[in-house]
Order: structure tokens, then sequence, then C-alpha cells
């Protein structure tokens, strides 16, 4: 297995938690986006993956370029431990609430969208930050109301072991700190990623301990 990353990219992180897991080998393969006008948009990486986005997962013949489709793949083929546990209703909850970040808050706010900002639209980078705060809160305080209120919340974002939820919720978490996201307002989501960073397979996965960390 391969993962084509970028220590920083929220969504390589998943993949790479995911694969932690499952306790999972693989081959990590650097993809710097931002490093020769973008590692990511060279004919061979585009080649790979058509999008130039990161990451890619690569496993024998089988190419995936989307970080849920990957995790998907790895619960399907590798299912312990499951990432997806419990009933339908159970795996609509987590699906709903990784969606809820993977979908509705870090698209808006990857690294594309902040340089269209700051280069295309002249945007500084006082307004440009404040464009990723005011999204991020708005979608971290949404999610917060949901697992706060719910009684399928336990230990992590369902129940008392780490699912896709949680593989979603803490890269952005660690995003939303680097931008001196305000997150005094959600004490679960805080109290859960935590309870996640302190899981060797999280710690592992997380941006300064990967070998293009800088």
């Amino acid at each position: 297995m391969q993962l084509y990353s970028y220590f920083r990219s929220s969504a390589a992180y998943r993949v790479r938690i995911a694969l932690n897991l499952k306790g999972l080998p693989y081959d990590y393969v650097p993809v710097h986006l931002l490093k020769d006008g973008g590692q990511q948009r060279g004919e061979s990486y585009v080649t790979l993956n058509p999008q130039g986005l990161v990451p890619t997962f690569v496993d024998d013949e089988l190419i995936i370029g989307q970080s849920l489709a990957t995790i998907e793949y790895l619960d399907e083929t590798h299912p312990e431990p499951s990432l997806l546990p419990g009933s339908p209703a159970d795996r609509a909850r987590i699906r709903d609430m990784a969606l809820m970040v993977a979908c509705d808050i870090h698209p808006i706010n990857n690294l594309r969208i902040l340089k269209y900002l700051k280069h295309t639209l002249q945007v500084d980078d006082d307004a440009k930050d404040a464009w990723y705060r005011h999204w991020t809160e708005e979608g971290l305080r949404a999610l917060e109301s949901r697992v706060a209120n719910d009684r399928g919340t336990g230990a992590y974002c369902h129940g008392d072991v780490p699912t896709l939820a949680d593989i979603c919720l803490v890269p952005q978490m660690a995003n939303a700190r680097r931008f001196n996201c305000d997150l005094s307002g959600m004490p679960t989501l805080v109290r859960i990623d935590e309870a996640c960073r302190a899981l060797p397979a999280f710690e592992k996965a997380a941006p300064q301990n990967q070998p293009d960390a800088e």
C-alpha cells in the first residue's frame, strides 16, 4: 500500500489515522503542496490523480483519490476494528457527523480555496483567515450541538471506540487550532479530540510526526 500525502493535509491525515487504527503498514510518498509550484500539479502526479489533490491511495492496481472512499475501502477489506460499527442507524449517525466535516466544513476552507481568495481575489491575510474561522466555527458549532445533545455520544463521537466520525473530526480540530478558531463553546468536541489524540494511532498520524513535516 502507498499513500501519497502532505503532512498538513487534513484529508490525508484522515487516511493515516484509519491505516494506523487498522494496523496496516504503508509506504508514505510525500507530495508537497507548495514547493515547485505545487507538486500535486506535476504531470506524473496528475496522471495518478487527475484532480491534483492529496491523498491518493494505491493498493496494487487500485487507485483511490478520495479520503472517505479510501477509508471505507479499508474498512471493507480489513474489517477489524470496524470504523463504521453497529446498526444501520448507528452507521448513518457516524456518516452524518463525518460528512458534516468532510463535505460542509473542509471543502470551502482547504488550501486551494484559501490560495484562490488570496491570489486571485486579492483578499488580504486578515480577511482570508477571517473567512476560514467563520466557516470552521459555524460548522463545528453545529457538530458540537449534534454530539452534545445525543445519547449516542460516548467517549468518542459515537460510543466508546473511535469511528469514521472521529477520524474526520481530529484533523479539522487541528486546523481550527492552527488558524486560532474560537473553540471555547465546543467543550464536547474538545474533549473528544483530546481523547482521540491520546491514542497511538492518532498521535502517529499527526502532522508533526510525518516524514515531510516542517
